[in-house]
């Protein structure tokens, strides 16, 4: 990709047309991982017994799918590859597109999906993309770096989401207790998505070298 630093913003090397391209880049995976559940392939570590052994056949490799869609590592992975402003502008978007009626949401979109207690997570997506994406190219590409702002991205997330949920709480909105939605939106999938980010530096990594940016 080309790169023009004088038509950039501070720390990131990317022209004004890559930039865009990025920023489109992320808007699609986005609405794509939506959809799409995430997987990891480990080799086999157990047999069919259910006895655990260790792995003599490595080109076997066994699925596993984590409670989590890949929608947040397109968040994350644009962030680290495009920058602050094109993953912000891609995640504001997605979420003008799924509030104007496009069905691109998890649970399908329009203006009463504000409504839905997962929507402070949606949110959360525009600050954590500005912030990754800001964090991603504050030093030179490394992979701890790359995590690092992936971490941040997710915290920025979950802290959106857990502050909509208890302004949904005092409004009387919730369709379950409290408690029950943080353990269903926070708690059960951040395994998923810690994993999602590591895999997410190693990818942002590997393509920044492939790129030379």
């Amino acid at each position: 990709m080309a790169t023009n630093k004088s038509n950039s913003p501070k720390g990131n090397s990317l022209s004004l047309l890559d930039q865009l391209i990025w920023a489109v880049l992320g808007l699609m995976l986005t609405v794509v991982g939506t959809f799409v559940e995430a997987v990891v392939a480990l080799p086999q570590f157990f047999n069919r017994q259910g006895q655990w052994q260790l792995p003599t056949d490595w080109q076997a490799l066994g699925t596993y799918p984590l409670p989590v869609s890949m929608q947040v590592a397109a968040v994350l992975l644009v962030g680290c590859m495009g920058g602050q402003y094109p993953a912000m502008i891609s995640q504001i978007a997605y979420l003008g597109l799924g509030l104007a009626g496009f069905q691109i949401f998890s649970h399908g979109g329009g203006l009463n999906y504000w409504q839905e207690p997962t929507f402070g997570y949606l949110a959360g997506f525009i600050p954590a993309a500005w912030v990754c994406g800001m964090l991603a190219f504050r030093q030179s590409p490394r992979i701890e770096q790359f995590f690092l702002s992936c971490l941040a991205g997710l915290g920025i997330i979950h802290t959106c989401g857990l502050f909509y949920l208890m302004a949904l709480g005092l409004g009387d909105r919730l369709p379950l207790p409290l408690w029950a939605l943080v353990q269903q939106y926070s708690l059960y999938p951040l395994p998923g998505q810690i994993i999602i980010a590591c895999l997410v530096a190693l990818v942002a990594r590997i393509l920044r070298v492939v790129l030379i940016y």
